[in-house]
């Protein structure tokens, strides 16, 4: 039995576990992508495997690859502990109902898909009380390491895309006076920038430079990156709506304003780290290099409009290059430190003698080139090309695999 202070990371078990669902989910997407290369090269994101691919990243890597990280991170960040490890193995088989979606939705089977999505929602219930337990029982008056606003902004978000998922797969049509096209982007911005890109700047200003041994991000009074972001999401939200180019284009310069802060500090944090390079960081950085790819795209797109190709070569960057690529880039190295904390009394080797440096590295570099080549293959048009690109990522997700079972096989017994 693993007993932990108050404010510790969660068991190494229940760590494993979720990060083994999402790296098992990973592998699977990666695999898809190589015949849903084709179908986007055509310009056909609703095609049954680019459906397929993205609901695994969306509904499988995600939730297991944030909800673990969470349940490691935020109990230390926010000066307390969750409320039960045991709801939390609970709602590990739940989550998986989100792999009935992602099947359902790619063969259109409506009894699968809200069976998932029943499943699915009872464990996001579980996992959204375990993290908002934390943030409404951070000490008052104390710093904090993450930021209690942004992180209850990203569960109410989680919340919002989850909603606005059935309601799409419900109407199948368009409704409210929005068509169906626009919906679906409402609902993939509020994920990756209302959820994703949220946490990761809540949790990242402060995980960065502590995993990097660069000097601490300034202290501040006020999340006003958080805050930043969170308007003008909101803002981009309402444009995409109302189909209004120039409120798109001002809640997006609004949102490249607050993640390009967050940038900074990480150009920062690379210029000033006293450890060797490792994949997390390399993430954040190949992450923010396909998040100002994506910018331009984006905000050309909604200034001028373009083609279909275009919308989902800006999708994969922002999806893949990175929401998916710092999540699961940061996989391997908290695992690693799970199993360091937890080795028993004596002596206990060195964290970096658990984490397989070079095996981070080298999947770094075959993701940015995978999405590199996969995204402008479908651009372009290329049906190789983007074969060619999720065929690297493949490989990418290969190599995570590899380190972590590399990290898991050195554990103490």
């Amino acid at each position: 039995m693993e007993k932990r202070a108050v404010g510790g990371p969660v068991s190494r078990r229940l760590l494993t576990a979720y990060f083994g669902a999402a790296l098992a989910c990973w592998l699977a997407a990666a695999a898809t992508a190589i015949p849903a290369a084709a179908d986007l090269a055509r310009g056909d994101p609703l095609a049954s495997a680019p459906v397929l691919a993205t609901h695994l990243l969306t509904l499988g890597v995600l939730p297991f690859a944030v909800s673990g990280a969470s349940f490691h991170l935020l109990p230390v960040m926010l000066r307390n502990d969750l409320p039960s490890q045991r709801a939390l193995w609970l709602a590990l088989p739940l989550l998986a109902g989100g792999l009935l979606v992602a099947s359902g939705l790619g063969r259109d089977a409506k009894p699968v898909v809200w069976t998932g999505a029943a499943a699915l929602t009872a464990g996001l219930a579980i996992v959204l009380f375990e993290v908002l337990a934390l943030v409404v029982r951070a000490p008052k008056g104390r710093t904090t390491i993450a930021s209690r606003l942004g992180v209850a902004f990203a569960c109410g978000h989680v919340v919002a895309a989850l909603c606005l998922g059935a309601l799409i797969f419900a109407h199948d049509s368009p409704f409210a006076g929005v068509s169906y096209e626009r919906w679906l982007l409402i609902h993939l911005h509020v994920a990756l920038l209302g959820w994703i890109a949220l946490l990761i700047l809540t949790v990242g200003r402060n995980l960065g430079p502590m995993l990097a041994l660069a000097p601490a991000a300034p202290k501040r009074s006020f999340p006003l990156e958080e805050v930043l972001l969170v308007a003008g999401l909101w803002v981009l939200l309402a444009g995409i709506g109302l189909a209004s180019r120039p409120v798109t284009v001002a809640g997006g310069l609004v949102v490249v304003v607050a993640l390009g802060r967050f940038a900074t500090l990480m150009l920062r944090i690379a210029g000033t780290r006293r450890a060797p390079l490792e994949a997390p960081l390399a993430h954040l950085l190949v992450g923010g290099l396909f998040l100002v790819q994506a910018a331009v795209v984006g905000l050309v797109l909604a200034a001028r409009g373009g083609g279909t190709r275009w919308v989902i070569g800006y999708v994969v960057l922002l999806l893949v290059g990175w929401a998916v690529g710092v999540v699961v880039g940061h996989v391997g190295k908290l695992l690693s430190l799970s199993l360091w904390v937890w080795w028993p009394p004596g002596p206990r080797p060195k964290q970096a003698a658990l984490y397989p440096r070079r095996v981070g590295l080298a999947e770094a570099l075959c993701f940015a080139g995978g999405v590199e080549l996969l995204a402008v293959g479908i651009v372009a048009g290329s049906a190789t090309a983007a074969r060619a690109g999720a065929a690297v990522l493949l490989a990418s997700a290969l190599l995570t695999a590899v380190g972590a079972w590399s990290t898991w096989r050195r554990r103490s017994r």
